[in-house]
């Protein structure tokens, strides 16, 4: 049996992640996947990949692009989610920030900076024509983290996923003033080179598991009551985040990394663009 660690957020998005560990998958052949649940988000997790504390992690494109261009030791392996992010833009509740306009030149809490949080707070002020030298972040870890720097104001907005958000918005904890989705694929499967060098075969199998497990993921009965149960969420709005989101069993293409590069070093979140050799792994 080949042990295998494994990081990703804790949410919707890696359910079937956990079905295929639960129904004993990976241990069908022969592989000991071992998950760990990571809050923090991205940042954190490009820090796992390059420390070894994590072989593989379900992770933010826009995240892992731009920290492999920055030296981590991995290769995307795969798209996992095909569809984008629909990120949310919080303040809090009694905040008189009314509209997205009002938060130009204030202050945005990030999970960690190379979060995702981070970057899309960089898509989101150029999607707006606000110049991006401008921005200001405090860092507040999770998103509970989020909910006291808001609260308290000692940060104006918080970008995080829109349904995960949800409940925090129902409660009147936050507002949601606008959304703002990623321009590529969500999320994409990476794994450390030293891994995909020893264990290639591994990682094929990994893939091909949790591959046969998001083609049939939204045809599971009552799917939509389980991750309702299971995230805290209404389930009108699984319903409606299951409809916008597709998984995937693709390759990232050169085409799209080229377009997330491109973006990337427009807003001089990277100081270059790499080979699609040096960042994408096709089997």
């Amino acid at each position: 049996m080949q042990t295998i660690k494994i990081a990703g957020v804790p949410e919707h998005f890696n359910l079937p992640w956990h079905i295929a560990i639960e129904n004993g998958d990976f241990k069908d052949v022969g592989i000991d996947l071992q998950w760990t649940d990571i809050p923090e988000g991205t940042g954190k997790m490009c820090q796992m990949l390059r420390d070894g504390e994590t072989d593989i992690a379900v992770i933010l494109t826009e995240g892992i692009v731009k920290d492999i261009v920055g030296g981590n030791p991995s290769k995307i392996v795969q798209i996992y989610v095909e569809s984008p992010l629909i990120w949310g833009i919080h303040v809090a509740a009694a905040s008189n920030y009314k509209n997205l306009s009002d938060l130009e030149n204030s202050k945005v809490a990030i999970s960690r900076f190379g979060s995702g949080s981070q970057l899309m707070a960089y898509v989101n002020a150029n999607n707006e024509g606000w110049n991006i030298k401008n921005l200001q972040f405090e860092v507040v870890n999770t998103i509970d983290g989020a909910v006291i720097a808001l609260t308290n104001g000692v940060a104006d907005y918080f970008m995080w996923e829109h349904f995960m958000t949800k409940p925090l918005v129902d409660k009147g904890v936050f507002r949601r003033v606008a959304d703002c989705p990623t321009p590529w694929p969500s999320f994409v499967i990476a794994v450390r080179d030293e891994v995909l060098h020893n264990h290639p075969n591994i990682i094929t199998q990994i893939l091909e598991v949790i591959n046969s497990t998001t083609l049939h993921f939204k045809e599971i009965p009552s799917i939509d009551k389980t991750l309702a149960e299971k995230y805290h969420q209404k389930i009108e709005d699984i319903q409606k985040w299951l409809s916008l989101s597709e998984w995937s069993q693709e390759s990232l293409s050169e085409k799209v990394l080229n377009k997330i590069q491109n973006q990337l070093l427009e807003l001089k979140i990277v100081e270059k663009k790499v080979t699609f050799m040096e960042i994408v792994k096709v089997f």
